[in-house]
């Protein structure tokens, strides 16, 4: 311990500390440095005291008498790594999730209901229905709707993404061009954003899945949904949906389904396939993925009304022969559909993310990084690529500008002839 003298002069004077055990002080010679320790037991956290007594005085200080100890949470044997999927769940539930679910068809088909019906929610509060006169002008809009759900502490950001106006037009040949304009857009926000300085909090608005309604009693397949449908297969998981399946008989709701199949089929259509299941999965896992697979085209019955049937509530619709049960698996699919959805969203994700958006990644790099939706599309080029290409052209401007003043400096500078060559000098 350091003290000091009248005159200033520092003086060290060394310290010897003796530690006892014991409650009883351990005291030292006369004129000596001491230590002595006691427990206070009067504290509910007992803690041991530390006196110290020297030439300089005397001081104080308590230390924990009971240190926590370090439990490891596995046991003996095991390294610890098993606990990483449960990492992974932690973070993914606190970040949440996002999905973007996109669903085109005719009016009329049971598209809102049936959205309404699978996430027990209204995205349309305020919907307008276009009269017969306004559809005659209407064109293809794209309504975007985003909903945050929660369920069990899990979030989920649902957009839902309608097309108003789909095949309503006498001339349908060109209503799903900005259906493709949208889907391309997403890509190309998502490309900017991941090339960008910030690529932590990407919001991910890429369409993840397409529910293509088919009309039940067009006996099948439409040019319509046969153009749009081979013009998307390569941007977006494609669902077909046969819609108001209560219209239909268990024999035509078979036939109707193996008839639109083999349309797919014949005609190149690549629609989202449902992953195999692996050999280590529990048989009742295999046996759901054989009855989803087999249930494609998903015939669904949408109702958003809950009825009463012999003592209990039901989602369903009320005719006077009987009551159609939308969660019955006898009576649709919806309840096939729903659990195709859930189950698969994360694969419904990767497949976007590693099939559909790395061919557009790849397509718009091949091309110098514009791909020209006005040619090939058919539509008009976007803001961003318009903006683009009208920097490019002002700097195409500047450079035949700034070639024409320097072919002008050369053509003003006076030629000389000396030692029988030619040279120019500056001015």
């Amino acid at each position: 311990m350091a003290m000091s003298t009248p005159n200033g002069t520092p003086v060290t004077t060394p310290v010897r500390l003796t530690y006892s055990p014991s409650r009883e002080s351990s005291v030292g010679p006369a004129g000596s440095d001491t230590s002595e320790s006691s427990v206070d037991s009067s504290n509910p956290h007992p803690r041991k005291l530390f006196r110290i007594r020297s030439k300089a005085g005397e001081m104080t200080f308590g230390k924990l008498l009971t240190n926590p100890t370090f439990v490891n949470p596995e046991q003996s044997g095991y390294v610890g790594f098993a606990n990483l999927p449960n990492q992974v769940h932690r973070k993914s539930v606190k970040k949440g999730f996002e999905f973007t679910l996109m669903v085109v068809g005719e009016s009329g088909l049971g598209k809102s209901t049936l959205v309404n019906s699978l996430f027990l929610t209204d995205l349309y509060p305020e919907r307008h229905i276009p009269s017969a006169s306004e559809k005659i002008d209407q064109t293809v809009k794209i309504d975007a709707s985003t909903v945050e759900i929660e369920e069990r502490g899990v979030k989920l950001r649902l957009t839902v993404v309608d097309t108003p106006g789909f095949g309503d037009s006498l001339n349908s040949t060109d209503c799903f061009k900005p259906i493709i304009q949208y889907i391309d857009d997403q890509f190309e926000r998502y490309l900017n954003d991941e090339s960008g300085l910030n690529r932590r909090h990407i919001i991910d608005n890429r369409v993840h899945c397409c529910f293509y309604f088919v009309n039940p009693s067009s006996h099948g397949l439409k040019p319509l949904d046969i153009a749009f449908m081979k013009a998307v297969h390569h941007k977006v998981n494609i669902v077909p949906v046969l819609a108001k399946a209560d219209t239909l008989t268990q024999l035509e709701v078979t036939t109707l389904k193996r008839k639109i199949l083999d349309q797919i089929d014949e005609f190149g259509i690549r629609i989202y396939p449902l992953p195999d299941c692996d050999s280590d999965e529990d048989e009742d896992y295999k046996e759901q993925c054989r009855q989803l697979k087999n249930a494609v085209p998903f015939a669904v019955v949408g109702a958003n009304t809950i009825i009463e049937v012999k003592g209990r509530k039901v989602r369903g619709r009320m005719y006077p022969w009987g009551v159609v049960e939308v969660e019955n698996p006898e009576h649709c699919d919806f309840i096939k559909l729903r659990t195709m959805l859930i189950t698969h969203m994360q694969d419904l994700q990767e497949v976007t993310q590693e099939s559909h958006y790395e061919n557009y990644r790849a397509e718009k790099l091949a091309n110098g990084g514009s791909i020209k939706h006005g040619m090939e599309n058919g539509g008009d080029y976007s803001d961003k690529e318009r903006e683009l290409k009208q920097k490019e052209a002002e700097l195409r401007r500047m450079q035949e500008r700034l070639a024409r003043m320097q072919a002008e400096i050369e053509s003003k500078k006076p030629q000389h002839i000396q030692n029988g060559d030619l040279k120019s000098q500056d001015l």
